[in-house]
This record gives C-alpha cells, sequence and structure tokens, in this order.
C-alpha cells in the first residue's frame, strides 16, 4: 500500500498518511493482511476505532451526563460523575474517572484488572484502544512487549498499528471479508458507529481498487 493509496482509503491529510504509513505496513505484513479487501475492512474498522488515526491513548475528558448516559450506575455513581466530570469550574479528573469505570468488580470480571490504579494504567491505548490488564497481557505476548510493566509502549506508531493488526486478526475479523456489520459487531460488541465504518469501507474499497 502506497502513501497516496493509504491517504484517499482513509481519507486523512498527508501528514497523517505520512505518519502512519510505515508503521502500517510494517503490522499488516506481519499479521498477514495483505489482500485489498482485508485491508480496506482494517482501515474502515481501525479508522473509526482510532477517529481517524488521530488516537493512540484514550480520552476520558467526559462531561458529567456523558458518564451517566455512556456507564452504567454500577459503574460510575451519579455523585461521582459530577464530582470528577468535566464541568466549567474544574477539569475532568480523568485519572479517578479511569479508575472507576474500569476498577472494582466489573473492572476485574471483564478486564482482568486487579489493583486500584490498573484502571488508569491500562486505559486504552493503540489504534484499536487495548484496555485492561487481561487485553495489555495478551497483546503484549502477542507482540513480544512487556506491556504489563510498560503500558506506555502502546503509545509508540509502531506498536501501535501492530497493536490494530493483532487485535483485527486475533478477533477472526479476517474471516467475514466484505461483511461490515459482522466485523463491526466482533470489535465493538454491537453496531456502534455502523454508518460511519461502512463509508469509511467503501471508500477505502475505492481507494485500493477492490
Amino acid at each position: 500500500m502506497t502513501q497516496k493509496q493509504f491517504q484517499a482509503a482513509a481519507a486523512v491529510t498527508s501528514a497523517v498518511a505520512a505518519r502512519w504509513i510505515e508503521p502500517l505496513n510494517a503490522a499488516l505484513n506481519e499479521f498477514s493482511i495483505t489482500a485489498p479487501a482485508d485491508i480496506a475492512m482494517f482501515i474502515a474498522q481501525i479508522g473509526h476505532e482510532s477517529q481517524s488515526f488521530s488516537r493512540v491513548v484514550e480520552n476520558l475528558n467526559y462531561q458529567p451526563g456523558a458518564l451517566k448516559a455512556r456507564f452504567s450506575r454500577h459503574r460510575i455513581t451519579e455523585e461521582q460523575a459530577d464530582k470528577f466530570g468535566r464541568t466549567p469550574a474544574h477539569p475532568a479528573n480523568q485519572e479517578a474517572i479511569a479508575n472507576i469505570i474500569y476498577g472494582g468488580d466489573w473492572g476485574l470480571e471483564n478486564l482482568g484488572n486487579k489493583a486500584p490504579g490498573d484502571g488508569w494504567k491500562y486505559r486504552g491505548r493503540g489504534l484499536p484502544q487495548i484496555t485492561g490488564l487481561a487485553n495489555y497481557t495478551g497483546c503484549g505476548a502477542a507482540l513480544k512487549l512487556d506491556l504489563v510493566n510498560h503500558p506506555e509502549l502502546l503509545e509508540l506508531d509502531i506498536n501501535a498499528a501492530r497493536a490494530a493488526a493483532w487485535f483485527y486478526t486475533s478477533k477472526g475479523c479476517m474471516a467475514y471479508g466484505a461483511d461490515v456489520r459482522r466485523v463491526t459487531k466482533i470489535i465493538n460488541g454491537g453496531l456502534n458507529g455502523l454508518d460511519d465504518r461502512l463509508d469509511r469501507y467503501n471508500k477505502a474499497r475505492a481507494a485500493l481498487l477492490v
């Protein structure tokens, strides 16, 4: 995939394309995502997840209302949302938010987080937003990186791209070809952002001449 092809496929600026073309090509080759159709789906899904390849660290800058709407009361109370969410009076306390929403019994059961600070330590990183101790452990083993002790390694572009390719292949996305709906369910657990993912896929297919 050339830089020009990636820029068109992902609908990003020339600067973003220049930043990511080498890490992405290396990661795609490492994990055998080489067919144009598979590359198109990868670009569409990871482009959506990373806000067009602009984010490698999770943004937890939520307002109280957004916290209440996005997360159940079992994960964050109204009082906690009001206290730690972003308001005109104070910025969001992103560390506290991460430790609340990714901690406790939910964090242990779903993410393998054990220690009180694991929610923040293992917040979303990499292009696909690897989240939680269990996922960092699995990703680190696959990439041969010590992500448990050095989670910040996923903020490096090459590792962020490799994590995306590992995530995509390890979840079985390659088995469903052009089925955007099915791949979205695998990655998202639901169909959030389906229209955007489909639009991205169509653009990527056209750019890669699939």
